[in-house]
């Protein structure tokens, strides 16, 4: 009797088991024959740990970066929009006062510096700040070196674009690129704005020496390229001077207003700056030009017709930042508190300014009074701390 009950047991145990089996090859099966997003998210489900291999996507950074701002003061919401110029003095109190997105560096603040007296400096202003800051510098090449215009930190100060090219073709474009991202990862620098977009074949443009210097098509591989290799390095990317400088004078020292068509910056300008939006880019620079044939009345950098443009037309949904709101085409044309207001009104995410505290100031009475929703600013807080995510800066959860 005892034979009779244990072998009915193992009959049992063996139906069981054959169930389980058939059980898991229908899912493998299901799996298999799944769209690849089902797939994905069902080899996710079976291995909790394969999410973690792959790296955050898009689409968790988002979520994690609305989460974090829920829990920030709107008063921090208006500071993660200002891209401050490194003050001189008191940066790092200042960082931990307001929290501030973050701080570009130029010339100055590299003077009488080392490789190590730079870190500790900028380790400093990242100490002090609640948010993790987007540190950034204009390292182009060429004629804009903030970084390797001093000696201690390079040898000789890397060379244009144009210059790069020359010597090497793309090949040399690349080993440019992820030597600079090695430079300035190792001081603590996350964001070199770069790559310049803008197209210029004439050598007496202003914007020439700066730019590739070869027409769109060719302009397009070279943001392509730059913007493929900053990616690789985990280096945070600024496509300038949206929509396209062109010829127009230069913009620190007074209004340019661009005569061109729209035909034009569709058959030329914008193709570089689609190529860098398609490769990955993070954020994208407007300048201060007056551009009649999208807005006749107010510089790029505060016209929500351009913003429109870059958002829909080209289907960027990354950062849109100003070029720095004291420049003399924006002085000349408003006061820097009114500049702060428009260009927030206008649709930019982050605000490069000279003038913090009063442009800061200008922000947030604007929110409290109404002028602006504190809508307005969390989507763009959202956006900027995305970047962070993206960038490494802080941890995406997940």
């Amino acid at each position: 009797m005892k034979k009779r009950i244990t072998a009915l047991l193992l009959m049992l145990l063996c139906l069981c088991s054959t169930a389980a089996c058939g059980q898991d090859s229908a899912s493998e099966m299901e799996s298999a024959s799944a769209p690849a997003g089902q797939q994905d998210a069902a080899t996710q489900d079976s291995n909790p740990s394969s999410e973690d291999a792959s790296g955050p996507v898009e689409e968790d950074n988002t979520a994690a970066a609305e989460l974090y701002v829920n829990n920030l003061p709107l008063e921090a919401q208006v500071a993660q929009m200002f891209f401050a110029r490194c003050p001189e003095v008191d940066a790092a109190t200042l960082a931990g006062e307001y929290d501030i997105g973050g701080y570009i560096l130029f010339g100055r603040d590299f003077e009488g510096q080392t490789p190590d007296s730079i870190t500790a400096t900028i380790r400093s202003y990242q100490d002090a700040a609640t948010t993790p800051m987007l540190i950034g510098v204009d390292e182009e090449g060429g004629t804009v070196v903030r970084v390797s215009s001093n000696p201690n930190f390079r040898a000789e100060k890397f060379r244009s674009p144009q210059a790069l090219y020359n010597e090497g073709g793309f090949d040399r474009i690349v080993s440019d690129t992820g030597e600079k991202d090695e430079l300035l990862a190792s001081i603590g620098v996350n964001v070199n704005f770069a790559p310049v977009c803008d197209v210029s074949t004439d050598p007496s443009d202003f914007m020439n020496a700066r730019a590739f210097g070869k027409d769109a098509a060719q302009t397009s591989e070279y943001v392509r390229t730059v913007v493929a290799q900053m990616l690789a390095d985990n280096t945070g990317m600024v496509l300038k001077h949206f929509p396209g400088y062109g010829s127009n004078v230069d913009t620190h020292t007074g209004i340019a207003i661009d005569e061109r068509p729209l035909e034009t910056f569709r058959e030329s300008d914008f193709l570089p700056f689609q190529a860098g939006i398609e490769a990955g880019a993070q954020a994208v620079l407007v300048s201060h030009n007056i551009v009649n044939c999208m807005d006749s009345d107010l510089p790029a950098s505060l016209s929500p017709a351009v913003h429109d443009i870059l958002r829909d037309e080209l289907g960027f949904d990354g950062v849109i930042m100003t070029d720095d709101l004291i420049m003399e085409a924006i002085t000349d044309y408003t006061g820097g508190e009114n500049a702060a207001v428009l260009a927030v009104q206008a649709g930019n995410d982050m605000l490069v300014s000279s003038d913090f505290v009063t442009q800061y100031n200008a922000v947030l009475a604007a929110v409290q009074d109404g002028t602006i929703s504190e809508g307005r600013i969390r989507e763009s807080a959202i956006r900027v701390i995305r970047w962070k995510m993206d960038l490494g800066l802080m941890e995406a959860a997940r």
